[in-house]
């Protein structure tokens, strides 16, 4: 898959192609999170329940996972540059559409062009440093790449509640979908899928070989355990710094929207610091397996201290929504498991499958939360939106340890893979 010799050091081309598209994968989850902090104003602005909130947010996810086998084919067949700047288009044109939308259908097709475009991001971003990085840096490339996912996301708590309260969520929202325009150019101009021309010319796979090597990935036992963990450990945060978390802080301990923002967002910067030292710390002791069940271990334990220990204040809360984020990037280990299991040519049809697994869990529990909450609503009203107690986002939130939980016990149930070598090949037989 690599055009990057196994010692090679990493060329300032490869940095520049990897991290304009990482750049986008910022946009794709900044955008991904953008409803946490304006749940009041789109509950009064659509008269909407948090079920059906949580299902315009989901929408999104929706689009997202279902098209991470598409999007794994086409980067196959037809590379990152073409790929990704369409992408971005159609991001844009979904932005604008939900900044416009005058009722819940407008806004749940904008929201679901915004998850088909970003739906190219992460795996655009393993495909590019797949292509352009050595093997022996790949984790520590998928841990940036997950760094520059977390550094949008957290763009999207604080600082987008600010300029939401600033400017309101229209024109917010209406800025931030044509920012994608300008991701688009970009990308068209410097973006390129290998680091350099073939002696001779290259022929695309054709789609018969493509959907041979998707057979193959999908008969592969490892990888469905893989994306189950995978899809386990990111829950908690999918569901908490994407969507309910804001609400609950403001519930739980009386903040400001803003302040809430803040506090969600530090599970974010914990995924931040964990996604990146997880990868190192894999790359330097060639083991991918021990850190992931490390990592599973901890998520579970801060998954039930930051919503059941009795009396914890703010600032307690505060370490253990940063800890639970670190803990939950150890996620990231399970691509650098699946980079090495399978050849060039099927990379990222494999990578696509894992990540629609990963990606349902939004598409899931973010509305599954929503409905928990409105079975266990006390009917407080506050500026036209529903208002939740602390005791029923309580019940509703026991969902995740137990998903927590699930990710452990499927961790321990990874094989470790061969080391990185040379030109990688499938590493083990299902």
């Amino acid at each position: 898959m690599t055009d990057a010799a196994p010692g090679a050091r990493i060329t300032p081309m490869a940095w520049a192609v990897w991290g304009l598209v990482a750049l986008f994968y910022a946009y794709g989850a900044l955008q991904r999170v953008a409803p946490a902090v304006m749940v009041p104003n789109l509950m009064a602005e659509f008269e909407v329940n948090a079920a059906t909130l949580g299902s315009v947010s989901a929408f999104y996810f929706y689009a997202y996972a279902g098209l991470q086998m598409p999007v794994g084919l086409m980067l196959d067949r037809w590379g990152a540059r073409r790929m990704m700047t369409a992408a971005a288009l159609l991001t844009a044109l979904g932005g604008v559409l939900f900044a416009m939308a005058g009722g819940v259908g407008a806004a749940n097709l904008g929201r679901f062009l915004i998850g088909a475009g970003s739906s190219f991001t992460w795996i655009g971003c393993l495909t590019v440093a797949a292509a352009w990085f050595p093997p022996r840096r790949f984790a520590l490339a998928t841990g940036l790449s997950t760094l520059a996912g977390m550094i949008g996301a957290i763009a999207g708590q604080a600082p987008l509640a600010a300029l939401v309260a600033a400017t309101g969520w229209r024109a917010a929202m209406l800025g931030i979908g044509l920012v994608a325009l300008a991701l688009a150019g970009a990308l068209w101009l410097v973006v390129r899928d290998r680091p350099r021309a073939p002696a001779a010319p290259r022929t695309a796979p054709s789609l018969a070989s493509l959907f041979a090597g998707l057979r193959d990935v999908a008969t592969d036992g490892q990888l469905w355990v893989a994306a189950f963990a995978g899809c386990m450990m990111s829950t908690p945060v999918l569901v908490f710094a994407g969507l309910w978390g804001v609400p609950y802080l403001r519930a739980a301990y009386g903040l400001s929207a803003p302040s809430a923002a803040l506090y969600a967002s530090l599970m974010m910067v914990g995924w931040a610091v964990g996604g990146p030292a997880f990868g190192w710390l894999s790359d330097r002791t060639g083991r991918r397996r021990g850190p992931m069940i490390a990592g599973a271990a901890g998520l579970l334990a801060t998954t039930l201290a930051v919503f059941y220990l009795p009396g914890l204040p703010v600032g307690g809360a505060a370490v253990l929504l940063f800890l639970n984020g670190v803990m939950a990037g150890s996620m990231v280990l399970v691509f650098a498991v699946i980079r090495e299991r399978w050849r060039a040519g099927q990379v990222g049809a494999a990578f696509g499958l894992v990540n629609t697994v990963i990606m349902g869990s939004g598409a899931v529990f973010q509305p599954l939360v929503g409905f928990l909450l409105d079975l266990n609503w006390d009917g407080a009203m506050a500026g036209g939106a529903r208002v939740y107690s602390r005791a029923a986002f309580d019940l509703a939130f026991a969902t995740l340890p137990a998903v927590a939980l699930a990710g452990l016990l499927s961790m321990l149930l990874i094989r470790e893979p061969r080391p990185v070598l040379g030109q990688p090949g499938r590493a083990h037989s299902a």
